[in-house]
């Protein structure tokens, strides 16, 4: 979604979108929608709202497929590309949430799909109690137990076991 800059008045601009993302970028169950306010200051441009979607995500410990709802707060400043020096410097916290813009255009479609993304858990759970599956004969220990030996054995002595075992 592409917005000129001529577009957005001087006091605001307040925009309602529903986007539709390819499968393959965001594992999205509906489009997405994002309420967002667009204003102008001094050439940057301040990006504030929510951005909402469903997604369909596999868990990390039981491999099953579930939904889950994110609302992410959105909060992002725009600068124009020319403000960019050719010097390299590390990012300050207060740099983190800004973005550049060239041109007399703004494009929010890889705004909203940043924002879906960073509020992705790296490790997705479908419940904070999943069990997950048994590491030798792969049951869902949520749905039931296993007969798989679970004594464990400290990993520095697994070579005594093997020893024991000839």
């Amino acid at each position: 979604m592409k917005i000129l800059l001529t577009d957005i008045p001087d006091e605001s601009l307040d925009l309602d979108i529903e986007e539709k993302f390819g499968a393959e970028e965001v594992p999205l169950v509906s489009p997405v929608k994002a309420c967002l306010r667009l204003t102008k200051v001094y050439g940057e441009i301040i990006v504030t709202g929510s951005v909402n979607a469903e997604l369909e995500l596999e868990c990390s410990r039981c491999l099953k497929m579930f939904r889950r709802i994110i609302n992410a707060p959105v909060n992002v400043v725009y600068h124009p590309l020319e403000e960019i020096g050719t010097d390299r410097h590390e990012l300050t916290d207060d740099e983190m949430d800004m973005e550049f813009y060239k041109g007399e255009e703004l494009d929010l479609k890889d705004l909203i799909r940043e924002q879906i993304i960073l509020n992705i858990q790296m490790k997705p759970l479908c419940d904070e109690n999943c069990k997950g599956i048994c590491s030798q004969c792969g049951t869902d220990l949520n749905t039931g137990t296993c007969s798989c030996e679970t004594k464990k054995i400290d990993s520095r002595l697994e070579v005594l076991k093997k020893l024991l075992e000839k």
